[in-house]
């Protein structure tokens, strides 16, 4: 069915649908930074960590958390509110959700980088692998979705 021919509890339905597949996606990464994060600080290597690699370590895990806590946000609301014709509010929450998750994730992905980069080698290597990083994401999260919302204009 085109998606001009949807009704809008069919179009509800397919959105909610693409998006806790797309958050299934996104979900064990999320899980997986966030579980490396928590076991860090209880390895023996993590003393000699900077005061400037704490500062930064700290911002990863909580960043993770709060991406965490966004982007499974979606299907709990969805469980909570299964039985109810809710799904094109759900729909639209989960995306705001999702947005805010991801750029959460991407936060904590480059704070992660600066620390690992900057434990292995020095700051200034961490800065500018961090700095080289935030740019692909910039690059292939943000400007692809940015320069459609301006050629829609």
């Amino acid at each position: 069915m085109e998606p001009s021919q949807e009704t809008p509890k069919q179009r509800h339905d397919r959105e909610l649908i693409e998006l806790l597949n797309e958050l299934r996606v996104a979900l064990p990464g999320v899980q997986v930074l966030f579980a490396f994060l928590l076991a860090v600080p209880f390895s023996t290597g993590f003393k000699r960590v900077t005061h400037f690699e704490k500062i930064a370590f700290f911002v990863a895990l909580m960043a993770t958390a709060i991406s965490s806590a966004l982007l499974v946000a979606t299907p709990s609301l969805h469980r909570l509110r299964f039985r109810t014709e809710d799904k094109g509010h759900i729909v639209q929450l989960g995306n705001k959700f999702a947005i805010v998750g991801f750029f959460f994730l991407a936060v904590a992905i480059v704070a992660a980088v600066l620390v690992v980069t900057a434990f292995l080698f020095n700051r200034t290597a961490g800065i500018a692998t961090a700095a080289s990083i935030a740019v692909v994401i910039v690059a292939l999260w943000y400007a692809p979705a940015f320069r459609s919302y301006l050629e829609e204009r």
